[in-house]
C-alpha cells in the first residue's frame, strides 16, 4: 500500500520524526506559565496599573522600546523564565489606561465582573455565529440587546455587537442604502442614484470613512451647521435636504451624535427625527459615546426623542467600562433587515435542515465570519451592579466633571472653551507668562504650543494623561475625559496642580 505521508525534503518520512502520541504541547508546563503569567498581570495591571502612587506610563522612545522587547521572533522558542519576563515588559511599557489620572481618550478604568466576563470569552475561544458553536452565547447578546433597545425605548427590534463604534455606523449607513435600494446587493452602485449623507463637522469621523468604504464617497457628505454648543441646526438641515432633492440626488442618511468626540455635544433628536420623518431619510444616532446616559433618570434627557430613530450605535466600552471592545448596533427595524443587507446564506455554516431553529444562527446579520463574543463581560457587569449600578457610574462621572470645573474657575489661568454638556472637559491653559498679552501678534501661536508641550512632560514623567487638540478656529486646547469609578475628586484636583506644575515656566 503506498505511503499516505509525503516524504520531506530529506527523504524522511515527517511521521517518523515525531511520534503521532507525543503532544505538541506540554498541557501542564503551559498551565504553570499561565499561572505565573496571571500573577504577573494582577500585579503589574490591575494592582500597581489603578495606584495613583504609581506611574500611569514608564515612557520610552521607540527605537529603545524595541531593544527593550527583543520584538524579533525566531525559529527556536523561549524558555518560560524569559517568556515571563516578557509578559512583565509588556505590561510595564503599556500605558495604564485603568490608572485613575489617565484621562486621554473616550474609555479608561476597569470593571473586574467585565474583566471576567473577557478572561472567560478568550479561554473559551467561541466564534459566535451559530447557536451549535455558540449556545450560551448567542442567546445571551439576545438578551443584552433587547435590554440595550429597551432603554432606548423600542419593545421590538434587531441588532448585533459590531467590532467598535465606527464599523456600527458604516452598517447603519449600508442598511439605510439597502432599504432604498435592495438592488443594489445584487446590482452594485451603478444602479442606484447619488446619495447623500447629511452630518455635522464634529460628527465622528467614521461617518468620512464609511461614505468611501461603501462607495457613496466623501463629496457627497453634506455638513450641517451646529449651534454654539456644536450642536445640529435642524432648520439648516431641512434646507440641505431639500437642495440635495432639487439637484436629484437622493438622501440616504442623517448621522446625529449623542456625544460628540471633542465637545461632547448632544444634537437634538426630536427635532431631527421631525425632518427625517418629512423625508423619508433614515435616521441614525451615533451615541457611541454619549449612549449610557439612557441609564441615568438625571441625564437621559440629553437623548430625548431617541426612541424615533431607525438606529443606534452605542459603546459600553466607553462610559460603562465593559472592556474593550463592546459595541452595539440597535435596530428598531423588525423586518430582519440585518439578515437580508449582509446575508450570504453560506450553506456549509448556515445549512437550513438543523435539528434546532435556524434563527438562531446569527452570524448571517454581519458581514463577518469570524466574531468574537462581546455580549458576556456586558452581561455580567451587568448583572453584578445592576441598572442601578450603571447609573450610578453615569451619575459620578457627572458630579466629578461639575467639581473640575468649580476648582478650574477659581484659577488664575484656566481658561474653559465651553460649559461642558457631557463629560468632555475642553480648556486652555495660560501660562503666566501670557496672561494678559491676549493682543499680542505671537499669542495665538504661543498658545497652541502650549498643551503639546504639558503633554509631553506629562507623558515622559508618566503622571497623567489627558488629550488635546485644535477646533476650527480654536488652537490647540486640552480635552480632559472623566468616566472611570476609579477618579476621585483628589485627581481632578491633582490634575490642575499638575498641569500647571508642568506649564508654569512656558
Amino acid at each position: 500500500m503506498a505511503n499516505m505521508f509525503p516524504l520531506s525534503s530529506d527523504g524522511q518520512d515527517p511521521a517518523n520524526l515525531r511520534d503521532i502520541n507525543e503532544p505538541l504541547i506540554d498541557h501542564s508546563e503551559g498551565q504553570l506559565f499561565l499561572n505565573e503569567a496571571f500573577k504577573i498581570i494582577i500585579e503589574e495591571v490591575l494592582c500597581k496599573g489603578t495606584d495613583v502612587k504609581q506611574k500611569v506610563c514608564e515612557w520610552k522612545g521607540p527605537e529603545d522600546l524595541a531593544l527593550l522587547l527583543d520584538l524579533e521572533l525566531r525559529a527556536e522558542g523561549e524558555p518560560q523564565q524569559r517568556l515571563l519576563q516578557r509578559v512583565k515588559d509588556v505590561a510595564k511599557y503599556s500605558i495604564k489606561t485603568s490608572h485613575p489620572r489617565f484621562f486621554n481618550q473616550l474609555f479608561a478604568g476597569v470593571d473586574y465582573h467585565a474583566l471576567a466576563g473577557r478572561f472567560l470569552s478568550e479561554a473559551l475561544n467561541t466564534n459566535l455565529f451559530t447557536y451549535e458553536v455558540a449556545p450560551v452565547f448567542v442567546l445571551m447578546e439576545t438578551e443584552v440587546l433587547r435590554s440595550l433597545r429597551q432603554l432606548v425605548g423600542w419593545t421590538e427590534g434587531d441588532g448585533i455587537f459590531c467590532p467598535g463604534g465606527s464599523t456600527s455606523n458604516m452598517f447603519a449607513m449600508n442598511l439605510a442604502h439597502y432599504r432604498l435600494f435592495p438592488e443594489v446587493k445584487s446590482q452594485g452602485l451603478w444602479a442606484v442614484p447619488r446619495l447623500t449623507i447629511f452630518t455635522s463637522a464634529e460628527s465622528h469621523y467614521s461617518v468620512k470613512k464609511g461614505a468611501a468604504f461603501l462607495g457613496i464617497g466623501t463629496d457627497n457628505i453634506i455638513v450641517v451647521k451646529v449651534d454654539e454648543g456644536g450642536r445640529i441646526i435642524p432648520e439648516d438641515l431641512e434646507e440641505k435636504i431639500k437642495l440635495t432633492k432639487s439637484q436629484g440626488a437622493v438622501p440616504l442618511l442623517v448621522s446625529c451624535t449623542s456625544g460628540t468626540t471633542v465637545r461632547g455635544a448632544f444634537d437634538p433628536l426630536d427635532r431631527i427625527a421631525d425632518v427625517c420623518e418629512k423625508h423619508n431619510v433614515w435616521m441614525h444616532v451615533d451615541a457611541a459615546w454619549g449612549g449610557s446616559v439612557l441609564f441615568s433618570e438625571q441625564h437621559r434627557h440629553l437623548m430625548k426623542g431617541v426612541a424615533r430613530a431607525n438606529s443606534v450605535a452605542w459603546n459600553p466600552h466607553k462610559l460603562l467600562m465593559a472592556g474593550l471592545q463592546c459595541s452595539a448596533l440597535l435596530l428598531q427595524d423588525t423586518t430582519n433587515l440585518l439578515k437580508k443587507c449582509h446575508s450570504a446564506n453560506a450553506t456549509y455554516l448556515f445549512q437550513q435542515d438543523k435539528f434546532y431553529d435556524v434563527n438562531l444562527d446569527v452570524g448571517d446579520k454581519t458581514v463577518q465570519c469570524s466574531r468574537k463574543v462581546d455580549c458576556l463581560k456586558l452581561w455580567l457587569m451587568w448583572k453584578a451592579v445592576g441598572s442601578i449600578g450603571l447609573a450610578e457610574r453615569v451619575d459620578k462621572a457627572f458630579n466629578l466633571v461639575r467639581h473640575l470645573v468649580e476648582q478650574m474657575k477659581k484659577r488664575e489661568g484656566f481658561h474653559l472653551l465651553w460649559e461642558p454638556e457631557f463629560l468632555n472637559v475642553c480648556f486652555w491653559f495660560i501660562p503666566p507668562s501670557m496672561r494678559g498679552k491676549e493682543g499680542n501678534a505671537d499669542y495665538q501661536e504661543r498658545l497652541a504650543n502650549v498643551a503639546p508641550v504639558i503633554k509631553e512632560r506629562m507623558i515622559k514623567q508618566g503622571t497623567m494623561m489627558v488629550g488635546y487638540q485644535p477646533l476650527g478656529d480654536k488652537v490647540n486646547f486640552f480635552r480632559m475625559i472623566v468616566l472611570s469609578t476609579l477618579v476621585s475628586k483628589e485627581d481632578m484636583d491633582f490634575s490642575l496642580d499638575e498641569i500647571e506644575r508642568l506649564g508654569n515656566d512656558l
